[in-house]
Formats: C-alpha cells, structure tokens, sequence
C-alpha cells in the first residue's frame, strides 16, 4: 500500500455541546457505529479504528464494498454500522469483533454492515487533509455520486434549524445526536475541531451493586437496574463518572447494602440480562465483570444519552442518590421512547 496518508491516521473529534451551534458550519447525523479510517490502494484495503488497531478482518463485505465503490487510490473517514429493519443495531455490531474466522464469516452474511462516509482525506495522489471541510464535503460527493449500498454518504446540511430538526427526529433511527463541522476548517487528526449535540436524560435507578476499581480496594462502577413488565429486576448499565476520593467514600456508603444471600442477580435463577453472564469484554477478554451484591434498595438518579434496545447505551452519568424513591418506582416505563424513524429516510434526505 502507497497512498499520500498512511495508517494509522487518528481521526479528528468532536467537543460536547449543549445547542446546536450557528455560523459557518456543515451539520450531519451523528451516527453510532465503529468509527474507520478506509484506506485503499487497488486491491490493498484496510479498515482503522479509532484505537489504530485495524478492523479489516472483522468486516469482509465491508472490504469488499469499498473495491467495488470507491476509487481505485483513497482514504475516507466514516462510521461502520449495521442496519436491522428501519434502525441501527449497535448489539449486532459488536458481535462481530470475534476471534474465529469462521464466526466472521458467518456474521458478515447475517448481519452485513455498511459504510457511512463522511469526509475525504486523500485522493490519488493528493492529501486532502490541508483542504477546508467545505472543499473535502464537495469532492466526497464527487467521487461518491455512483456508489451503492451498502456504501452510504451521510447526509449534510448548512441550515441550522434543519439541523436541529434532524436532531430531533432522526434519534428514532437509532442516530445519536448532530455533528456541526467548520466549513473552512482543515481536517487535523486527534483534534476536537468539530461540535457533537447529543441527547440527554435522566433516569431513576436501582444501584444493585458494585465493581471495583482496577487501582484498589474502591468502586470502579455502580451496577445499575430496572425492573420490567413482570416485576423482574434487569441490568440496564453502570455508572462509573467519580473521582478517587468519591470511589473510595462509596465503599463505606454501600457496606451496610452488601449481600451475599437473596439477590435477584445471584443463584441459578438469574434473569436474561444478568451482568455476570457476560464472560469477557470484546475488547478485553481478560476484563473481569463480576461484581458486590447490594441489597436492591437504593436509588439513584443517573444522566443517559439513549437505549440500545433494554440497556444504556453508553455509561451513565451519576446525579444523585434519592432516598426520596421507591426501588420499586424504577421501571422502564418512565424512559422517553423516541419516535421511530426509517434509516432509510436518513441517508436519503
């Protein structure tokens, strides 16, 4: 492989802000998937992370997309993602960070991913990363204007209002926020040039346990809980945001909830999504995800961006505890549902 930009290439970030922002800027979707650098030199492709460590093996069909869709020398900067019926499947993509070829190759026929393009960074011969956003949008377009699924060039618009429009309307689509990028801007790797509005909310949690911090004998993370339809108590996330000295602070608070007897989580009969049936992290095999047993009588008041499915999506963020709350109180039921949009209305708008 010979292209003007050679991985690793560390994608550029976005800093968190409340409102949509006004001025001079690009807005699109904000799409979650597995952020790839695509670089292609003829036959030659690689798929990079945000971590730099390659994705190539994971996605064939994704590979074999981009030799039948982009040009034959290039690198772009994108989302990988997978669609399942008129949303993203972020659950289904992360089953396909597997070990076994075969597993793969199996996952690649069942649950194909696609390709979001977003910006360009090098074209033949040329390094476009010194260009203005607004130049590298107008020549993505170009090289794009043939590409099929599952090939996508994301959506773009000038218009603040339209923009926060999508913001409110395209989270049904399993989209999660807006991306406001200056239109002269150059691109610069590892820099948080770009804007990111993300959806916000609370919720009321059942703190049904703990696990440790890597460090030492304090809380790494709050194990957290709702209970649903039949009254049965499920895992629905962690909360781990919390300085040292609070983590530490933790450990006495929660002594007097420790249990290693009758718990909704323990024993045989366990629900579905019980955090200790995980047996690894994908990203760390090693990753112990045990955890302490707490009574479940303490409820707390997190921060969340959106659900995948039954859970967080992401990490929640700690609030406050509210004695004020009955455990019992803490059901899915008082969680905003987005209204559902057609991600095939997304990408064609």
């Amino acid at each position: 492989m010979e292209l003007p930009l050679m991985p690793p290439v560390s994608p550029m970030l976005a800093k968190a802000v409340l409102t949509v922002p006004e001025g001079d800027f690009l807005y699109e979707p904000k799409w979650d998937g597995f952020r790839a650098i695509v670089f292609r030199d003829g036959d030659d492709v690689e798929l990079g992370s945000r971590s730099e460590k390659p994705l190539t093996r994971y996605f064939p069909e994704v590979v074999a997309a981009v030799k039948a869709n982009l040009p034959e020398r290039c690198v772009l900067d994108g989302e990988i993602v997978i669609a399942a019926g008129k949303g993203l499947d972020f659950e289904a993509l992360l089953q396909r960070i597997h070990p076994a070829a075969s597993r793969v190759k199996l996952l690649a026929e069942q649950t194909p991913a696609s390709f979001i393009a977003f910006d360009l960074l090098a074209l033949g011969d040329d390094d476009l990363t010194g260009r203005p956003q607004a130049e590298r949008r107008r020549l993505l377009e170009e090289v794009l204007a043939s590409a099929r699924p599952p090939v996508h060039l994301t959506p773009v618009t000038d218009d603040p209002a339209l923009a926060r429009d999508w913001f409110q309307v395209f989270e049904g689509a399993g989209l999660d926020g807006v991306v406001a990028k200056p239109t002269a801007a150059p691109y610069q790797q590892d820099k948080r040039v770009m804007q990111k509005v993300k959806h916000t909310r609370t919720a009321d949690v059942v703190v049904a346990g703990y696990r440790l911090h890597k460090s030492g004998p304090v809380v790494g993370s709050l194990v957290l809980g709702l209970y649903d339809g039949e009254g049965a108590l499920q895992h629905v996330g962690v909360a781990a945001s919390f300085p040292m000295a609070r983590r530490a602070a933790l450990i006495h608070e929660l002594a007097p909830y420790v249990t290693d007897g009758e718990h909704p989580w323990l024993g045989d009969n366990v629900p579905e999504r019980n955090p200790n049936q995980a047996a690894g992290s994908r990203w760390n095999n090693g990753k112990d995800l045990s955890f302490i047993a707490l009574r479940p009588e303490l409820v707390a008041e997190v921060a969340y961006d959106h659900m995948e499915g039954t859970r967080f999506r992401h990490t929640a963020q700690w609030k406050s505890w509210r004695p004020d709350r009955d455990p019992r109180s803490c059901t899915y039921e008082q969680l905003e549902v987005p209204v559902r949009f057609d991600l095939g209305a997304v990408l064609g708008s």
